[in-house]
């Protein structure tokens, strides 16, 4: 397409849940949904067009053993844009990828900056590793450097101990959250146990990852304060083949994360029939792959979200909540055309038709 040349997206065009239209126009890489006049360089598409989906926990710049090169960067950035991912929650890089911004054929990305966890309690070469009087500072910090988050470990296994435990006290967690929100950061945590929780929450936090460990007593601390999970099940489906690597040395670990992933999806149905709000997540880099936000829409409709709950979770409602537009008049062209509607069958979501950023046809 030439820079002159006007998008027309045509079929149904899924502006919201229940927001149907019948087509939309990209006009200079914009929505309008008003044809413009005297337009003649036109390219049609046809089908079920949704926003760009959103992959809210996921980790551009990141491998198993910590950073990674551009070029592998670049790698996994297109892998998530040929799924349909156009917007990235970035849960913790220790890579710089400020130079992704500079490219419009690249998925957009919200940082949280680099991991915060406490000292020889997280996965090495990931994370800042700290203790808890140094936490406002990196929190600070790592607030600065990132597009309005900041991502704490909140519990990883204590090897004193042989299993997960939290890894601040609950002073360190207030402090330091209230710093975050000074700054104008919201707060995210790695969280799969249980005993971390309550802090985290009364102290402030905005969302926690993962959240295996929310229980019927915390649900309802979660709702009323309004805290957010972004579940990432498509990794939680690990949890038996990390337990049986770790049960020689930490049995009782290994115990606790087949629990955690026995009950998984009853844990984000109720999250969810509590009224929490839950997002998808893959948790793609380190050691999963990207491009899974698909799988991850299929696993949140078999813990027994509706299926339109489900692709809210990826599309107006994530976009919503990390302050981005969606299909609204006037908002950068991010879309995807699929040949069906995603509300009646989520398995759609895994064969884009067309993918366009930026009022530009990419896949």
């Amino acid at each position: 397409m030439s820079d002159g040349a006007v998008l027309h997206v045509k079929g149904r065009v899924l502006a919201g849940p229940e927001d149907v239209r019948d087509e939309l126009w990209v006009v200079g890489g914009r929505v309008s949904y008003d044809r413009p006049a005297g337009a003649r360089d036109i390219t049609t598409l046809t089908g079920w067009a949704l926003p760009g989906l959103v992959d809210a926990h996921c980790h551009v710049g990141l491998g198993a053993d910590g950073p990674v090169d551009a070029d592998t960067a670049e790698k996994q950035a297109l892998t998530d844009r040929e799924a349909g991912t156009l917007l990235i929650r970035d849960a913790g890089s220790p890579s710089d990828t400020r130079w992704v911004d500079d490219r419009p054929d690249l998925p957009k990305i919200i940082r949280a900056g680099r991991h915060i966890a406490r000292t020889r309690r997280y996965l090495r070469n990931y994370a800042w590793e700290i203790e808890p009087e140094d936490l406002v500072a990196y929190v600070a910090q790592e607030a600065g450097r990132g597009d309005g988050w900041v991502k704490l470990v909140g519990d990883w296994i204590d090897r004193g101990v042989g299993d997960l435990a939290p890894c601040w006290p609950r002073e360190a967690v207030e402090a330091a959250i209230a710093e975050a929100h000074r700054l104008g950061a919201r707060v995210t945590a790695h969280c799969f146990a249980e005993s971390s929780l309550r802090d985290l929450v009364e102290a402030g936090i905005d969302c926690i990852e993962h959240a295996t460990g929310l229980t019927e007593d915390l649900i309802p601390l979660f709702a009323e304060r309004g805290v957010a999970i972004v579940p990432t099940l498509v990794n939680i489906a690990t949890f038996p083949h990390l337990a049986a690597g770790g049960e020689s040395r930490f049995p009782a670990w290994s115990a606790h994360m087949r629990r955690l992933h026995e009950r998984r999806y009853d844990t984000v149905r109720g999250a969810y029939d509590a009224g929490i709000p839950v997002y998808v997540g893959t948790d793609a880099g380190g050691s999963l792959a990207h491009g899974l936000v698909a799988a991850e829409v299929a696993e949140l409709v078999t813990a027994g979200i509706p299926p339109v709950q489900a692709v809210s979770a990826t599309s107006w409602g994530a976009r919503a909540w990390l302050g981005r537009p969606g299909l609204e008049e006037g908002a950068p062209a991010d879309l995807v055309v699929y040949e069906g509607d995603p509300r009646a069958d989520v398995r759609v979501l895994a064969a884009p038709r067309r993918v366009v950023l930026d009022g530009r046809i990419v896949e």
